[in-house]
Formats: C-alpha cells, structure tokens, sequence
C-alpha cells in the first residue's frame, strides 16, 4: 500500500480528471454549463480544491523576442476539500460565465486562425502531482459584433488573421491583461491600405471597437488618423449603416494619403 502511495504521489494511479461541457458554442457575457467527473486512483486520496476557469493563448513581447503564453483570466472554486476514495467517481456540474470581453473565436461558423481558449480544470490533490484538463470551447460574437464583422465583409474585406496579444489598448473600458486582434485584407477598392485591424473591448451595456490602418508594430498610433475609436450600444446598434461608416472613414483617410 506505500508503494502504490508512493506513485500516486508521482502521477502513476492517482485520481484523474474529466470535463465535459454540455455546449462548446457560447457567447461573451453567457455561461458555459458542464460537469466534472474525477475517478479515484488505486489508494484514498486527499482533494484540497476542484476548480474551473478560462484560459488563453497569448502573444507575448518583451524586448525583441515573441512568445506564447497562456494566461488564465477566470476561475471558480468548485466546493471545498474532501477524501477521495480510491476507485469512486464524483461528478460536479458547473456554470462558468464567459467574460464581455472574451476574444472570438468563430466568424459564420468557421473557426478563426490564431484563436485558443477553452475551460482549464484542476483538481488539487495533498502531497501528490495536481490533476489537469483543458477543453476548447467556441466563442461566437455578439449581435453588435457581428455587424461590424458583416460590415467588413459587405465592403470585400477577407479574414486574414486573428491573435490575442498581451497589453492594454489605452482609452478603453479593458479589463482583462490580453486583447484581441482581427485582421482583414482589403479590396482593390482600397489599393494603397496594407490592412485593417479591428478589437472589440466589451462590458454588458456597449463595446469599444477600436481601428487601424496600416499598423506599425508595437504600439496604437492614437494620435494618427489611421487610428479611429468608437462606442456602440450593445442593444442599440441596428439604426446605423456600419458598411457606410466604415467606407466613409477609409475613403476619408486613404484620399488624404494618396493611397485611392
């Protein structure tokens, strides 16, 4: 019986977790429901904590390196500690709320390149190697998103890349440590514009939708006119054109730089 305590501790017949998620396909501000189940190893074990979070993949830039980092931008305890017997199964259903400003992750039900998040579990054990699993879920925009995103595509824009990038875009209402950028080719129309890229920064009452053309690297060239700014309505977003809008602003730019 020590030895088998002793590889638990390790790893080897320890108590193992599973999660399982009623629905992948969930929105910003909704919840994501499922349930834990973790199965006893082949000796009582001591659980100290279960909990459940979300969590993102990252770019990362410090100096002149670039790398990937997931970070966690949410988590909720699942009960308290308790004695695991060795062969039981436990299963503990559970509701996570998707923060407002979670990245998205699909456009018209095609997953977008560069995005990973999903539900992270651990259970903590005492004295032994913690239990973890990771579970992608889809992150679909909003209504008032995707109008801006219909917009784009209404104007002849194709979905180049989206990444999640570590920072804070200034003047917005951003909480989390991380933001999300969508990037679109343009038309022929636009002949002279590298790129548009597009970054939604919600709460539950509107969004921040913050653009840029031709972007340098590293930083929002705020004071620039290729940087524009705007707040919509989360419930009241219907009663504008944003195909106009859009074109009427790139037009405005690109004539004032000899780029059309």
């Amino acid at each position: 019986m020590a030895f088998k305590k002793l590889l638990a501790s390790l790893g080897a017949g320890g108590a193992s977790v599973e999660t399982v998620l009623h629905e992948e396909n969930v929105v910003p501000g909704g919840v994501v429901q499922g349930e834990v189940r973790i199965q006893g190893g082949t000796v009582n074990q001591q659980i100290e904590g279960l909990s459940v979070g979300l969590q993102a993949r990252v770019e990362v830039e410090s100096g002149d390196q670039e790398y990937k980092q997931d970070i966690e931008f949410t988590r909720v305890q699942l009960g308290g500690a308790f004695e695991l017997q060795a062969g039981a199964v436990h299963a503990v259903p559970f509701g996570l709320e998707i923060p407002w400003e979670t990245p998205v992750t699909m456009i018209d039900g095609q997953p977008l390149r560069g995005m990973h998040i999903g539900v992270t579990t651990q259970l903590a054990i005492a004295r032994a190697v913690d239990s973890t699993d990771l579970d992608p879920i889809n992150v679909h925009p909003l209504p008032a998103q995707k109008a801006i995103l219909d917009a784009f595509i209404q104007l002849g824009f194709m979905f180049k890349n989206a990444d999640m990038e570590r920072g804070h875009i200034r003047g917005t209402r951003q909480t989390l440590p991380f933001y999300q950028e969508i990037e679109f080719y343009p038309p022929m129309q636009y002949r002279g514009l590298n790129q548009v890229e597009l970054s939604f920064v919600a709460d539950g009452q509107a969004m921040d939708v913050v653009l840029e053309m031709d972007k340098k690297d590293g930083l929002f060239t705020e004071g620039g006119d290729t940087y524009r700014a705007f707040q919509v309505n989360l419930h009241d977003f219907q009663g504008t054109d944003w195909a106009a809008y859009l074109h009427s602003w790139i037009a405005e730019v690109g004539s004032r730089r000899n780029w059309f």
